[in-house]
């Protein structure tokens, strides 16, 4: 099969990944199209436009078995296998398959750069891609349309996370010698992920332990937001049922928390925190940082960045919220920061980083009711 790429598979590392290592690659141009940013995406978008010229590569020689993951890993999407004319380096004419984008697709601003995709979003995708043919067995293109932001979301975290590092001025400060992960298990679970290891690491005494068998769940980063008013001193809780505290076996499953949501692929937290506030709450937010942290290290990978949202907030009545298309059954409630410290204090508020932004409040609402005593302005 002779296929030619004028997208994210000219990244050499995320062929490799989707279709395994095989066939040769070279230069190439398809004229009459143009590469466009698809629209809300970092990926590219191949559309007709008269007398431009798409930059790619040919890629021949591919196996059959490279042609059904390349099949997988585009037709999940409703691409289609077209045939195409394209012009080699020395100008020669050729034929070549190409993958083309559904007639739906909505093209962004501007063109498409390979290199800006290359230098911020290439280790995601290419960790996204292993992580989606290390599955058994694979999904079919239907499943795959549904999990793959969630493969995305898991490979954007591990990305944020290997640049993150942190101080270490009284926890011991690991080498590269000091812990190794091997016998890794395939992972289990559709939507959300457990991922069976052997783990060897350096105790204190400075001998080696392991290797020892462990078990995490692979989850995601996530943000929280608590909306508060720190004129009025009123903050907002939102109601839902949570399926930890039914399979715990909680008589009562509804929980109060902050704002809540995952971190979408190639978005920060700051983007995240404040599309979720809009959707959860129907709320603009001023965002104030209080502490980004593991809520329970040692059976999850999940890493939240927890804010205050502070806000205007004059209506009390209760209101619904979330995505109808996520189907999300969401209350919103609006308390005093006193109400809600008694929530605590009876456990009706029984979620760590509830309790913990609502304490932080308490501690520092003088200086935040003297901060914005003018107004709460964006």
């Amino acid at each position: 099969m002779r296929l030619f790429v004028y997208g994210t598979l000219r990244d050499a590392e995320l062929r490799d990944a989707v279709a395994g290592p095989g066939g040769s690659v070279s230069p190439a141009m398809l004229r009459g199209y143009a590469v466009k940013p698809l629209a809300d995406s970092v990926v590219p978008l191949i559309v007709p436009q008269r007398d431009a010229v798409a930059p790619g590569l040919v890629w021949d020689g591919l196996t059959t078995a490279q042609a059904d993951r390349l099949a997988l890993y585009e037709g999940a999407y409703d691409y289609s296998l077209i045939t195409v004319t394209v012009t080699d380096a020395d100008g020669g004419d050729m034929e070549a398959m190409m993958w083309l984008p559904p007639a739906d697709a909505r093209a962004g601003d501007g063109d498409w750069s390979f290199d800006h995709w290359q230098t911020h979003y290439a280790e995601t995708s290419v960790l996204a891609a292993t992580a989606l043919f290390q599955m058994q067995p694979p999904p079919s293109p239907q499943d795959l349309r549904w999990q793959f932001p969630m493969i995305q979301k898991r490979a954007w975290t591990q990305t944020r996370a290997s640049g993150q590092g942190g101080p270490a001025t009284l926890r011991h400060r690991a080498g590269v010698d000091d812990v190794t992960v091997t016998q890794r298990k395939p992972a289990v679970g559709d939507f959300f992920r457990l991922q069976g290891f052997s783990v060897t690491h350096r105790r204190f005494d400075g001998a080696m332990q392991g290797p020892l068998p462990r078990e995490v769940f692979v989850g995601v980063e996530a943000v929280l937001v608590l909306p508060y008013d720190p004129l009025r001193e009123k903050l907002v809780l939102v109601e839902q049922i949570r399926m930890g505290a039914l399979e715990r076996g909680d008589p009562n499953p509804w929980i109060l928390e902050p704002v809540a949501g995952m971190i979408d692929a190639f978005e920060t937290p700051e983007q995240a925190a404040l599309r979720e506030t809009r959707e959860e709450a129907g709320l603009d937010v001023r965002l104030r940082h209080v502490t980004s942290c593991y809520p329970s290290p040692g059976n999850a990978t999940d890493y939240f960045h927890c804010y205050i949202g502070l806000a205007d907030i004059a209506d009390e009545t209760p209101w619904s919220g979330g995505l109808a298309a996520e189907h999300e059954d969401l209350r919103v409630h609006v308390v005093t920061l006193d109400h809600a410290l008694d929530l605590v204090a009876t456990g009706e508020v029984n979620v760590a980083p509830a309790v913990m932004l609502i304490y932080w409040l308490a501690i520092n609402r003088a200086a935040l009711r003297v901060e914005f005593d003018g107004g709460i302005a964006s």
